[in-house]
C-alpha cells in the first residue's frame, strides 16, 4: 500500500518554493562567473558549434538553430530561445556580439526581429574563442534533459565574457546588472593580476577605467564606478553625447550617442510630448537622421534659444540622461554571490588555469598513446621478416 505522510502545508510550501527559487537562480536567470553566460546562451552557442555554424561557414536559418537547441538541450519554448539568440546578435545590446546575424534582428528603436524563418545566423568569430578546446576535455559535461547526449556545464571561455558583454537578469529575491567593458582594458587588467596577485581593486582600476557601453554615452563622475568595483554595487549616471551645430545662423542640438538600453524611438516621442505639452520650449523640429553609420538626431532650435539651458532641461526630463544600477552578482560554484572587480577577475583566471591544465593533460595523453603505437611500429620495422612470417603463418 502507498504510504501517505502528513506534513504542515507551511513547511511544504517553504521547501517547494526554495527548490523553485534555486532552480531559477542556477538554471535560468544568473550568469556563471567563469564564462559570463546563462544556461540558455551557453546552450545556443554549444549547439551552433555542434552544427558547425562557424564564422567561416555559410549562414543557416535561425529556425534550424532554435529547433536544434530545443530538441537537443533546452526543453522550453522556442520564443525565449530565439529572443536570446537575437540579443546575442545585436550590436546595440552586446559590446561584442557573439552571433553574426543576417536579416532583420531588431533595432535600437525597439523594432521586433523578423520571424525565425526569415533570419539567418552563425557564430561570430569571437565566439569561437569562447568554445576553443571544448573537445579536449577542458570542461565538465552533464547529461541533457533526456539523457540522450551531454552538454557543457561551462564553456572554456578564452574571453572574460562576463565583463566584456555584461549581463542582466532577475532571479527570485535577487537581480544582476553587470555593464559591458572594453576588451583591451580587461585583458590588460588580467595580465597585471596574473603577474601580481596582490593588486587591489584601485590598482586594477588603472587598467579598467569604467564600463564601455555599445551605444556610447558619457559616464558622469567616477564615484559610482569606484563603489561598484569595490563593493559589487553602485549607480552610475550616463548622459547622451551631444554637440551644437550652426548652419546659416540656425542652431541645432545634435545627439550622436544615447545611454545604454534606451529606446531611441521612445526617447524622441518623449521629447515630442514635452514640446507638445509646452514643458520644454525652443525646439522647432526633430529629425532622426540615423543610418548604418550611427545615431544622429537633430533638434532644430528657435532663434534666440540658449542651447545649453535647453540641454539641461532635456537631461532632467528625458532619457537623454539615465541611471544604471550596477549589481555584480554571478554564480560561483553554483552559489549566487555579489563580487567586486578583483574577485571576478580572480575567478576567471582560476577557470582559465584549470582549462589549460586539462587541455595540456589531454594533449599529453594523446601524444603518449600515439608514441606507444609508433614504438610498436618501430619494433615491427626492425623485425620485419619475422613479423611478416608470423602474419603469413597465422590461422586467423
Amino acid at each position: 500500500m502507498e504510504e501517505i505522510k502528513e506534513k504542515l502545508i507551511e513547511e511544504e510550501l517553504k521547501e517547494a518554493y526554495i527548490d523553485y527559487a534555486m532552480s531559477v537562480i542556477v538554471g535560468r536567470a544568473l550568469p556563471d562567473v567563469r564564462d559570463g553566460l546563462k544556461p540558455i546562451h551557453r546552450r545556443i552557442l554549444f549547439v551552433m558549434h555542434k552544427l558547425g555554424l562557424t564564422h567561416d561557414k555559410p549562414f543557416r536559418k535561425s529556425a534550424t538553430v532554435v529547433g536544434s537547441t530545443m530538441s537537443m538541450v533546452h526543453p522550453h519554448g522556442d520564443i525565449p530561445i530565439y529572443d536570446a539568440l537575437v540579443r546575442m546578435a545585436q550590436d546595440f545590446s552586446l559590446r561584442y556580439p557573439l552571433i553574426e546575424g543576417q536579416g532583420n534582428f531588431g533595432s535600437i528603436d525597439g523594432d521586433s526581429p523578423a520571424a525565425t524563418r526569415y533570419t539567418e545566423a552563425r557564430l561570430a568569430k569571437i565566439s569561437q574563442e569562447m568554445l576553443a578546446d571544448i573537445e579536449k576535455d577542458t570542461v565538465d559535461f552533464v547529461p541533457n534533459y533526456d539523457g540522450t547526449l551531454k552538454e557543457p556545464v561551462v564553456l572554456p571561455a578564452k574571453l572574460p565574457n562576463l565583463l566584456l558583454n555584461g549581463s542582466s537578469g532577475i532571479a527570485v529575491g535577487m537581480a544582476t546588472n553587470i555593464p559591458p567593458h572594453n576588451l583591451r582594458e580587461v585583458a590588460d587588467a588580467i595580465v597585471a593580476l596574473i603577474d601580481n596577485r596582490e593588486l587591489s581593486v584601485e590598482d586594477l582600476m588603472s587598467y579598467i577605467k569604467g564600463p564601455d557601453f555599445p551605444t556610447g554615452g558619457i559616464i558622469c563622475g567616477v564615484n559610482g564606478i569606484i563603489k561598484a568595483y569595490t563593493t559589487g554595487r553602485g549607480t552610475i549616471k550616463i548622459k547622451s553625447k551631444t554637440h551644437i551645430e550652426e548652419i546659416k545662423g540656425k542652431k541645432s542640438i545634435v545627439i550622436t550617442e544615447i545611454p545604454y538600453m534606451v529606446n531611441k524611438s521612445s526617447l524622441l516621442e518623449e521629447i515630442a510630448t514635452l514640446i507638445r505639452e509646452k514643458k520644454i520650449e525652443g525646439i522647432t523640429d526633430i529629425r532622426d537622421e540615423s543610418d548604418r553609420e550611427g545615431i544622429r538626431v537633430v533638434l532644430e532650435l528657435k532663434p534666440g534659444t540658449n542651447p545649453d539651458v535647453l540641454l539641461n532641461q532635456l537631461f532632467k526630463h528625458t532619457q537623454l540622461k539615465t541611471s544604471f544600477g550596477i549589481i555584480m552578482l554571478a554564480l560561483y560554484n553554483g552559489q549566487p554571490s555579489v563580487m567586486n572587480l578583483k574577485r571576478i577577475l580572480t575567478h576567471y583566471i582560476q577557470h582559465r588555469k584549470e582549462v589549460i591544465e586539462r587541455r595540456t593533460k589531454f594533449d599529453l595523453d594523446k601524444a603518449e598513446k600515439r608514441a606507444h603505437i609508433l614504438e610498436g611500429l618501430k619494433i615491427a620495422l626492425i623485425n620485419i621478416d619475422p613479423i611478416v612470417k608470423l602474419i603469413k603463418s597465422s590461422k586467423n
